[in-house]
C-alpha cells in the first residue's frame, strides 16, 4: 500500500489463506481466463490487506451472483500487479494507494491501463502509538519527541534504538527514509506481513506495553486497539518525490480502481459494474472485520454485508 493500508492474530489464520503480505510476485500463475475473449468471466488482484480483500470479496460475490459472471482472483504484489493489468493477466485492481510511476507508465504513456475511478474510502498511512500510552506521555504524538521515548521502544529486534514497526517489505514505505532524514533513534523493523504485524501490536495491547508502528486507515484494528497519530511534518505536494529524501509525512489518498484498458473497454457488464463499485470506509470496515477477526470466509462475509446493503449494491448493477 502507499503504505497504503496492514504472531497469532485473532483470524490470522482466515488471513494466511487467502494471501500473504510479502508474497513472492504470483502473475505468472493468473487465471487462464483472464482475458479470455467471449467468456463470462472475470479476474480480479487481491492485494494482501483485508480491506483489499473486503473489496474483492463483495464484488465477486455480486459479479457471480447478479451478473452471472465466473470470477477467479490472483494474489499479486502491489507493483507487480500493474504489470499483470497491463498484460491482461488480471482486469482490475480495486484499491490502489497511490503508484504514480506505473501510472505515468501504464496510463498516460502505453495506455494499456485505464483509471476505474474512487474506491470511494480515503487511506492515510502515518506512525501510531497506542491510545493509552499517548494519554501518559501526551508529548510522544509530536515526532520531535520520539527520541525521548526510544528507551521504552526498543524491543530484541531493535537493539539500542527504539523499534518502528512496520509491515511487510512488499509496501511502499518511507520509513527508513524518514528515521534518517528526521535524525531519530530508531530502527524500522518488519514485521512482514499485514496479520503478523497486527497480532503484534494487539499482543502488545494486551500487555500495555509500548509501541511505535506504521499503520494506516481505514483498518478496522481501530475498534480493538485505540491507536493515536504521531505528527510527522506536514505534507506538502512535492516532498516525497525522491524517496531518499523524504522527510515529511504520508498524504492522504482516495483510493483508486484500474482496469485493464481493453477490459474496461470491451468488458461489458462485468466492466461497467467495477467502474460503479464505490462504498465507504464504514462498509469496508465492517465486511474487514467479519474477515480477520470473526474468522469468517470472505464469501460468507459478502454475502452477510449485501444481504443487509441492497440499497448501496444495487446502485453498482448495470
Amino acid at each position: 500500500m502507499r503504505l497504503r493500508t496492514t504472531s497469532a492474530l485473532a483470524g490470522a489464520a482466515a488471513l494466511t489463506l487467502l494471501t500473504g503480505c510479502g508474497a513472492a510476485d504470483m502473475t505468472q500463475q493468473a487465471s487462464p481466463f483472464a482475458n479470455a475473449q467471449g467468456a463470462r468471466t472475470v479476474t480480479l488482484s487481491v492485494q494482501s490487506w483485508v480491506g483489499a480483500q473486503a473489496n474483492v470479496a463483495v464484488a465477486q460475490y455480486l459479479l457471480e451472483h447478479e451478473l452471472g459472471y465466473r470470477v477467479d482472483t490472483v494474489q499479486v504484489d502491489e507493483v507487480p500487479a500493474w504489470d499483470a493489468l497491463s498484460q491482461g493477466r488480471v482486469d482490475a485492481i480495486l484499491e490502489d494507494w497511490g503508484h504514480p510511476e506505473q501510472e505515468q507508465r501504464y496510463v498516460q504513456d502505453k495506455k494499456t491501463i485505464a483509471p476505474g475511478g474512487d474506491l470511494g474510502v480515503t487511506g492515510h498511512i502515518g506512525w501510531f502509538v497506542p491510545t493509552y500510552f499517548a494519554k501518559q506521555h501526551p508529548d510522544v504524538t509530536d515526532w520531535k519527541n520520539l527520541d525521548k521515548y526510544a528507551d521504552l521502544l526498543r524491543t530484541a529486534e531493535s537493539g539500542d534504538k527504539g523499534q518502528l514497526m512496520d509491515g511487510s517489505p512488499s509496501y511502499v514505505t518511507n520509513d527508513k527514509a524518514l528515521v534518517e532524514n528526521l535524525d531519530l533513534d530508531y530502527k524500522v523493523v518488519f514485521a512482514g506481513s499485514e496479520a503478523a504485524q497486527i497480532t503484534q501490536i494487539q499482543q502488545f495491547a494486551k500487555e500495555k506495553k509500548p509501541f511505535l508502528t506504521y499503520w494506516y486507515t481505514p483498518q478496522w484494528l481501530f475498534e480493538k486497539v485505540p491507536m493515536t497519530e504521531v505528527k510527522l511534518p506536514p505534507y506538502e505536494e512535492g516532498c516525497d518525490a525522491d524517496p531518499a529524501k523524504v522527510d515529511c509525512a504520508y498524504p492522504v489518498t482516495p483510493l483508486q480502481k484500474y482496469l485493464n484498458a481493453d477490459f474496461a473497454k470491451n468488458g461489458g457488464e462485468a466492466a461497467r459494474f467495477l467502474k460503479n463499485f464505490e462504498w465507504t470506509t464504514e462498509d469496508q470496515n465492517q465486511v474487514s472485520l467479519m474477515i480477520a477477526e470473526q474468522k469468517m470466509r470472505p464469501e460468507e462475509a459478502a454475502k452477510k454485508w449485501v444481504d443487509s446493503h441492497e440499497s448501496v449494491w444495487k446502485k453498482w448493477l448495470p
